[in-house]
């Protein structure tokens, strides 16, 4: 599709951060078709963005809205426009605590080491696992 900015992953670790070591970024893809699947972005990453892509995750913005995640890993495969019940909603959490929706973007959040960050697409709804 034109105009679709897409950041592509480096190589990281298919599983939680184990404390302090990096943010565990979990990305459930239950509503287009996946499962769930769990990365480490070692380190301090400046920005949710940067977590997911060194998580090891791709992403891409929407061409109209810059800053909006439309696409995950490619999925779903196409960039709509964003509805109330069709968007990548974003989550933050610490080990085995609750989700909180985000109200920041994932580009202006700075998480921990030792968070855990969540992105799941539909309406709205958390991640369908335990924070890790």
């Amino acid at each position: 599709m034109l105009g679709v900015s897409a950041v592509q992953a480096p190589q990281a670790r298919a599983a939680a951060c184990s404390g302090t070591t990096g943010v565990t970024v979990v990305v459930d893809f239950t509503a287009v078709g996946g499962g769930i699947q769990t990365g480490c972005a070692p380190g301090d990453p400046a920005s949710g963005l940067a977590a997911l892509t060194g998580a090891g995750f791709s992403y891409a913005f929407h061409p109209r809205f810059p800053g909006f995640v439309c696409r995950i890993n490619a999925l779903p495969t196409t960039c709509t426009n964003p509805t109330g019940t069709a968007y990548w909603s974003y989550w933050h959490a610490q080990h085995a605590g609750p989700w909180s929706y985000s109200s920041l973007g994932a580009g202006s959040y700075n998480p921990a080491p030792g968070d855990v960050e969540g992105w799941s697409f539909g309406a709205g709804a958390q991640p369908g696992i335990t924070a890790p």
